[in-house]
């Protein structure tokens, strides 16, 4: 069962994020909060897996209370301002709901967090292969109690969650246990090139670039200030586009 801390200052949402749980049957809601101050005391006394967290609230802001935190729960971010996606890729949340979603929205996301940590406690349970085995062609990595055999040329992009990694190769991403930074170490920089703190992308894979987004097929992926001029001096141009 994955325990649950709503936190919102409007009380409809966090209704709705109720009756929500309550369709799922991993989850428990163990409390609702109207405030960021609030919900910190109840972190400090109750085991939380999972946070649907508030970003615009008085005092203290749900990023604000995010940064704040040493031991951070699992979060979704749920918030009416799409500005703030990027703040929800580098501060490593789980998924990012823009109200008003709908439940199937809703369940896609909590069904990440629920592969997310059984893939955490499986691999807490049994030996794996902390590594990436890696060729000038291809890449074996470790999943579901396989070595799995990636080509290289075959890789559109990377995206980290925590101390794993979705390599996407094909219409099913393989995950395994590796950090970025390892990772990005083993795959050919003149192919590849990281352009986020989630995200390594092969670059004969981008369709177009667009101020602080790429596109690879239908995906959309940020491109953070700090890759931006690296990215922008491989493709040749004098500056990043304004």
């Amino acid at each position: 069962m994955i325990r649950c801390l709503a936190i919102d200052d409007e009380m409809l949402a966090l209704d709705l994020i109720e009756d929500n749980i309550k369709k799922v049957p991993f989850l428990e809601l163990v409390q609702k909060c109207k405030s960021a101050i609030e919900a910190m005391e109840v972190l400090r006394t109750q085991s939380i897996d999972l946070i649907f967290l508030d970003i615009q609230m008085p005092d203290i802001s749900g990023i604000q209370m995010l940064r704040s935190l040493n031991n951070k729960p699992l979060v979704i971010f749920t918030t009416a301002y799409s500005k703030y996606a990027t703040d929800g890729f580098d501060l490593d949340v789980i998924d990012y709901l823009l109200k008003p979603y709908a439940f199937e929205r809703f369940l896609k996301a909590v069904n990440k967090v629920h592969e997310y940590m059984d893939l955490r406690e499986r691999t807490a349970s049994h030996s794996n292969v902390r590594d990436v085995v890696a060729s000038p062609n291809f890449l074996f990595v470790k999943a579901d109690y396989k070595l799995y055999k990636i080509n290289l040329k075959d890789i559109l992009y990377v995206e980290g969650l925590k101390d794993y990694v979705k390599i996407y190769a094909s219409d099913k991403p393989i995950v395994t246990q590796i950090s970025m930074k390892a990772l990005e170490e083993k795959l050919p920089s003149q192919d590849f090139i990281r352009v986020h703190r989630s995200f390594i992308v092969a670059f004969s894979k981008i369709d177009f670039i667009q101020k602080h987004m790429l596109t690879i097929g239908k995906k959309e992926i940020p491109i953070s200030e700090h890759y931006r001029d690296q990215l922008f001096n491989i493709i040749n141009h004098e500056k990043p586009l304004e």
